[in-house]
């Protein structure tokens, strides 16, 4: 025990912290041992504090005796109102003294000074990750134990953070009370707000200290980290594949499953996600709400943006670790990388017939079972997919859902009208990975292809004709000379 200046200090002897009162020296000690003596009756999990403990049963109780008395939103405990309470004062009283960003109280900026320090003092005891707070390593571990305490009660439908819940409640309720005053858009919370914003100022706070890469969103910085780390944390446990981020994950279940939920009510296609519709709805709207400020051209998407703007940058960030070749796009890396390995990662079960990993040729095992569920009720003819069955019944009614919004041409599939906008836009997203060349459409990158491949080849020098090989080159020619150097040994002709 310290002897303070009209009081008794007690001092943590690990970490020589102080304190005032010898219990929180107690409390303070367990984030040392680990030791978390109270536990829940409901879900088992543990607390330091009995406090915690008391907390967090709220979330299976659904108590929240805290209510703010300006809007009457209600809080399971008293630190979430206070901080709730800021929202209405816009009072944030605590400033870093580093980067000189505000807070609204106390744990957010001690949180936020691990973003200088580096700091992650908070370890996963199953994986070994680490966070900069515990309340981050409670959420983590629910990716290992399965664990979703928040649960809707509209759907019935559970989530491992109450974040998380929130947003989805706002499909029952289409609530969004937070609107951008730049373009009108509506979000869900301020912070969603607070980080849209950033699109029309172009900041990008969250920086990647490995290759420089800037974004506009924490979380989005993380998922990059992980095309240097290599870590996938999503495993599908149906058939193993493991995925860099949880979205993946969940597209992939839903193609075991088959399960596209999210229809356009336009043209009838399905989507695995909701954010995959909204895509794919700007082709009928044509709408672009994505600038370059450095040409002025309009995207659909975001990442469409960012791929366009290396065109203006020069930047490839894609490098190959064998050869030290760089790319602008990651899938133009994956496939140059089957040079090296030779190696194509799909293959067919029935034909035993090998694709690389975004070869779509994969998904069409109905050419082998002949399996074709889907009937055309006008003429008969079936197909293994309702999309195609739907493409094909256009045919008929002559309907093209798909307009350019340059020229007004119109097309049966969206995949024609992508193709046919790069003839205005001057885009050419498929590049040569032997001489970089690059080219507007893939047939015409095919095409260039072969010319390196022709240099390889033994060419006929009277008629122009390729061989694979000198053998076959000279028996060719004798097409020219006359010579017939082959005898058959039964007639002798």
């Amino acid at each position: 025990m310290l002897k303070g200046i009209g009081k008794s200090l007690f001092n943590c002897d690990i970490c020589e912290k102080s304190f005032s009162l010898k219990h929180s020296l107690s409390i303070h000690k367990c984030i040392h041992t680990g030791e978390k003596r109270y536990q829940c009756d409901i879900c088992s999990q543990s607390f330091m504090q009995s406090g915690n403990l008391i907390i967090h049963k709220r979330i299976h109780t659904g108590e929240t005796p805290y209510q703010c008395d300006i809007c009457g939103k209600s809080f399971s405990h008293n630190g979430s109102l206070v901080a709730h309470k800021y929202t209405h004062t816009g009072e944030k009283p605590y400033r870093c003294d580093i980067c000189g960003k505000s807070f609204s109280y106390n744990t957010s900026l001690i949180t936020h000074k691990h973003v200088h320090t580096g700091e992650k003092p908070y370890k996963c005891d199953i994986c070994s990750k680490s966070f900069s707070q515990n309340s981050s390593v409670i959420i983590h571990k629910r990716i290992h134990t399965g664990e979703k305490p928040y649960r809707c009660d509209v759907c019935n439908k559970a989530f491992t953070r109450n974040d998380y819940l929130i947003k989805h409640k706002s499909i029952h309720t289409r609530e969004t009370p937070y609107n951008c005053n730049i373009c009108d858009k509506s979000f869900l919370d301020r912070g969603s707000l607070t980080v849209h914003k950033r699109i029309h100022a172009g900041e990008r706070p969250h920086r990647c200290d490995i290759c420089g890469k800037s974004f506009s969103r924490n979380s989005n910085l993380i998922t990059h980290m992980r095309i240097h780390t290599g870590e996938k944390p999503y495993r599908c446990d149906i058939c193993g594949k493991s995925f860099p981020h949880r979205i993946s994950l969940t597209v992939h279940i839903r193609n075991h499953k088959e399960e596209k939920p999210y229809r356009c009510e336009i043209c009838g296609k399905s989507f695995a996600l909701n954010y995959h519709l909204t895509y794919h709805k700007r082709i009928h709207t044509g709408e672009k709400p994505y600038r370059c400020d450095i040409c002025g051209r309009s995207f659909t998407g975001s990442s469409d943006l960012n791929k366009h703007k290396r065109i203006h940058t020069g930047e490839r960030p894609y490098r190959c670790d064998i050869c030290g070749k760089s790319y602008s796009q990651v899938s133009t890396l994956t496939n140059h990388k089957q040079i090296h390995t030779g190696r194509k990662p799909c293959q067919c079960d029935i034909s035993n017939k090998e694709f690389s990993e975004n070869d779509h040729s994969i998904k069409r095992k109905c050419i082998h079972t002949r399996e074709k569920s889907y009937r055309c009720d006008i003429c008969g003819k079936s197909f293994p997919q309702n999309g195609n069955l739907i493409a094909h019944k256009r045919v008929h009614t002559g309907e093209k859902p798909y307009r350019c919004n340059i020229c007004g041409q119109s097309f049966t599939q969206t995949g024609n009208l992508i193709t046919h906008q790069l003839v205005h836009t001057g885009e050419t997203p498929f590049q040569c990975d032997i001489c970089h060349k690059a080219f507007s459409r893939k047939f015409f990158l095919i095409k260039h292809k072969i010319s390196h491949v022709r240099q390889t080849l033994y060419h006929c020098n009277i008629c122009s004709k390729l061989f694979p090989d000198g053998e076959s080159l000279t028996a060719h020619k004798q097409v020219h000379t006359g010579e017939k150097t082959s005898q058959c040994n039964i007639c002798d002709q």
